[in-house]
């Protein structure tokens, strides 16, 4: 009789603790799935990715995600081929596509901005387009995002910097590009609206806001490789509805001032105007529908072919997966 109540009291232990790892208690304190995101573009553009991480949103979603600055390209692309970062949100620079160019299976998955977008922001001397024959451009590195838009820009107002003595200098993010205007390092530079505004408190003049050129452009995307999304499609599919549920959090009006204090936090801006004038300025820019955009890509191709003929021999359609974002579309979640 004993031995049957012991059966029976350890029968109810088993099925209480059964209960338990399979509760929603338990799940939720199940451990989260680590992936780490790269980006480079120390901007407001970067606004969905800061306030995915402050907001918690990569959590809801089971991930537990890393979010690291890279200085350049050329790191970003070596963490995703030795695989220790899964996810890169970056624009269609030299160094992205080039890693592609070079054989590494990175593609789009989604796109954030899909046209070229910031300021274009001179030295008071400078008047117009064609003043800018002559004169020292600032750029991160050669290649990369800023000096990629820097020659989108160019291309628009039909200057070529071999033929009309345009030089570049290497200075770094654009805290730093910002700060070697102000210096007179260089005499113009492509600045993110918040940097923007810092130097034109100081009497920086913007040539064009480029946003309103309205130039094809993957401004900025997430990139993964396709065999991680082959491995793990899942995990693929919540980093973007993490991404997807910040992006229509940025654009929610009644989160202005969450929204502003997190890019402040993040661009370490001392004044809490320079932030607002970043989120307003790309709150309009960002897209629900987070498709990337083939015709931006192949733009990017065109640029970049006159420097390197490799870039010629990439077909735009074949830089995207919209697998994930279409199955995204389909259920409703990009609402």
């Amino acid at each position: 009789m004993w031995s049957c109540r012991r059966c029976h009291h350890w029968l109810s232990a088993v099925l209480f603790l059964f209960s338990l790892v399979h509760s929603p208690v338990a799940q939720a304190a199940s451990p989260l799935q680590k992936i780490v995101i790269v980006f480079g573009g120390f901007n407001e553009r970067s606004s969905f990715l800061f306030t995915a991480k402050d907001m918690r949103f990569f959590e809801e979603q089971g991930l537990d995600a890393q979010i690291v600055q890279v200085r350049s390209g050329p790191i970003a692309v070596s963490a995703l081929a030795a695989n220790e970062a899964q996810f890169y949100t970056v624009s269609a620079t030299g160094a992205s596509l080039g890693a592609i160019a070079g054989g590494l299976d990175l593609v789009f998955i989604a796109g954030i901005v899909n046209k070229l977008d910031g300021d274009f922001v001179v030295s008071p001397k400078i008047k117009s387009p064609p003043d800018l024959k002559g004169k020292l451009l600032g750029v991160q590195s050669i290649g990369g995002g800023i000096w990629t838009f820097t020659m989108l820009a160019l291309d628009h107002w039909g200057l070529v910097p071999e033929r009309d003595t345009i030089p570049f200098r290497i200075l770094g993010d654009q805290s730093v590009i910002a700060q070697g205007l102000l210096t007179g390092a260089v005499d113009a530079a492509y600045l993110g609206y918040t940097f923007s505004k810092v130097a034109q408190r100081q009497g920086f003049r913007v040539l064009a806001d480029l946003a309103k050129a309205d130039i094809p452009y993957q401004g900025i995307g997430v990139a993964a490789r396709r065999s991680f999304l082959d491995r793990s499609p899942e995990v693929g599919e919540r980093t973007l509805k993490a991404l997807a549920k910040s992006v229509a959090y940025v654009q929610d009006p009644a989160n202005k001032q969450t929204v502003v204090s997190i890019l402040a936090k993040w661009l370490r801006l001392s004044r809490i105007e320079d932030a607002e004038a970043g989120y307003e300025s790309i709150r309009p820019l960002y897209s629900r529908r987070i498709f990337p955009t083939t015709e931006g890509l192949r733009n990017t191709l065109r640029i970049l072919s006159r420097v390197d003929p490799k870039f010629g021999r990439l077909k735009a359609e074949d830089l995207t997966d919209e697998r994930i974002v279409r199955k995204l579309e389909r259920e409703g979640f990009l609402k």
